[in-house]
């Protein structure tokens, strides 16, 4: 088996434990992304801190609210990390080749540098953006469901005070009006049911939606490899140069590193991040148009003018927590998954061969 499908494997393994230990981070974290100009309205603090949010999902949600969306999330999961690891470890091996080539030609040290390993990640981002889009779309539509619908029969309760509110005599049923409102429970709501939904307001368009700032989204990994690969190349070269035992990185360090890299790649692109979620959303919220958004450069234009440019960074102190904790188990479980199946399945001489 080709060390890209390996690597492809054992990304989809870290990355399903990875999604299942922070997917409630995950869940409120696009629920914050998510909230907009209307919430002032909904009694909610955009402040409330990421415990107490997930308190409020448990009170009204259940436990279930939390891990809503998850099973296509695991796949999403599955098929994104395969897909990308395997395109990586691809693209990563032709870079080499490359490096080792131009050493014998006399140029570089034979490693790849910091722009090929760049270029590398974002090749394999791109394929994998364009393949798993549409799986994406469902998960933030099923997290942001519960909320979208509070959002609506907020809508319907200011529209039923003001219409009231003109008629005095209408005013005896006001509060049977309302009583009935409240009683309505959020529908089920399923994959099927949300991709229905997806088709119906924009066509299979719909299913790619917040494809232009996903895309740009790929320098995310980019810078995140980036970091990975020189940290764990300058790591490396500091234990040869003290030949201090074994120069093989242990789990603990990977998880490190995976953290620092994640970090720094989250901290530069997390705007991108809140444009893609509010575009993947449901769109119809109230009938507000500023809560509408007909592409990226819509999105942004509004999310400006009405919000400010703090909306840009809402959550971020959760994505933080959950993408750093979440790529930190990812790369240690990978290196772990693949150094298993070389102590299985891969034959190593026990004697030297003149």
């Amino acid at each position: 088996m080709s060390n890209a499908i390996v690597n492809g494997i054992a990304g989809a393994g870290g990355g399903i434990v990875a999604q299942i230990i922070t997917y409630p981070l995950q869940t409120v974290n696009t629920r914050q992304q998510t909230e907009r100009v209307s919430e002032k309205s909904s009694g909610s603090s955009p402040a409330a801190s990421t415990l107490v949010q997930l308190f409020q999902v448990v009170r009204n949600e259940g436990l279930g609210g939390l891990y809503s969306g998850l099973k296509p999330s695991l796949l999403g999961t599955a098929a994104s990390q395969g897909i990308y690891y395997s395109f990586y470890q691809a693209f990563k091996n032709k870079a080499e080749d490359i490096a080792r080539a131009n050493k014998r030609k006399g140029r570089g040290d034979g490693s790849p540098g910091m722009f090929s390993w760049l270029l590398v990640a974002a090749l394999a981002g791109s394929v994998n953006v364009l393949l798993t889009n549409p799986i994406w779309v469902l998960v933030t539509r099923m997290q942001t469901h519960t909320q979208a619908e509070r959002k609506i029969a907020e809508a319907k309760r200011e529209a039923l005070l003001k219409e009231y509110s003109k008629n005095v005599l209408l005013k005896s049923s006001l509060s049977e009006e309302l009583a009935e409102l409240d009683s309505v429970k959020p529908r089920p709501y399923g994959t099927c049911q949300a991709a229905c939904e997806v088709y119906n307001e924009s066509g299979i368009a719909g299913f790619w939606k917040g494809i232009i700032p996903t895309l740009i989204m790929v320098c995310n990994p980019s810078i995140q490899f980036m970091i990975y690969e020189s940290l764990l190349k300058r790591l490396r070269a500091r234990r040869a140069a003290g030949r201090k035992g074994s120069i093989n990185i242990t789990a603990m360090e990977i998880f490190l590193v995976g953290a620092m890299a994640k970090l720094g790649a989250t901290v530069c692109t997390y705007p991108l991040l809140v444009v893609k979620s509010r575009l993947q959303a449901k769109q119809e919220i109230g009938g507000n148009v500023s809560l509408r958004y007909s592409g990226t450069l819509d999105a942004i234009l509004k999310m400006i003018r009405y919000e400010g440019i703090g909306c840009f960074y809402k959550g971020m102190r959760t994505k933080i927590v959950q993408s750093v904790f979440a790529a930190s188990v990812l790369f240690m479980v990978k290196e772990e998954l693949v150094k298993a199946y070389d102590a299985i399945f891969i034959k190593r001489p026990t004697a030297i061969v003149k």
